[in-house]
């Protein structure tokens, strides 16, 4: 039996139980991710050593979200590319339309510059991650809900989908 010290992390498992909040409530969950050179993602979408991916169901292929590693394909550009995120690099998972979810500490966050996002362009339609409150608390926080689109956000991202009841398809003859 392991002890408290060995025991594995919570970070995947939240990770996936935020998922599938995010899947079950009609919601497009995107993974805020810290990178470098054990992230394998396109270096051409990375800003400031962050890419924010929607990680939905509709925007990847073959997605598994396992204890060590997020790995999916998706397309970059028109590009399919494989991604592959190491658990611990990911400081954000959250809902695009309202900001809720929840940040994680991330050992040597802002260390790797690695490259720079084309000017107007995303990896995927992302929106800035809700910014996680500083604290000098190790573990999960949660996120502030985001109040609305951030003001550096680019005129090609897609809006968010109306408030009300989910759309259904009306079958005609």
């Amino acid at each position: 039996m392991e002890s408290v010290l060995e025991a594995s992390s919570t970070r995947p498992y939240l990770l996936r139980a935020i998922y599938e909040w995010c899947s079950d409530n009609g919601l497009t969950p995107y993974v805020a991710v810290m990178v470098d050179d054990s992230v394998q993602v396109p270096r051409e979408y990375v800003n400031n050593g962050e890419i924010v991916l929607n990680v939905s169901f509709d925007a990847t292929s073959g997605l598994k979200l396992g204890n060590d590693f997020i790995e999916f394909k998706a397309r970059f550009g028109g590009v399919p590319r494989d991604i592959m995120v190491p658990v611990e690099r990911v400081a954000a998972i959250y809902a695009r339309e309202n900001g809720q979810g929840m940040a994680f500490p991330v050992s040597g966050a802002g260390e790797s510059k690695i490259g720079a996002a084309p000017a107007g362009e995303s990896a995927t339609p992302a929106a800035a991650p809700p910014q996680p409150t500083s604290s000098t608390k190790a573990g999960p926080q949660l996120v502030p809900v985001a109040e609305g689109p951030s003001s550096d956000s680019s005129g090609d991202e897609p809006s968010p989908p109306p408030k009300g009841p989910r759309p259904a398809l009306k079958r005609v003859k």
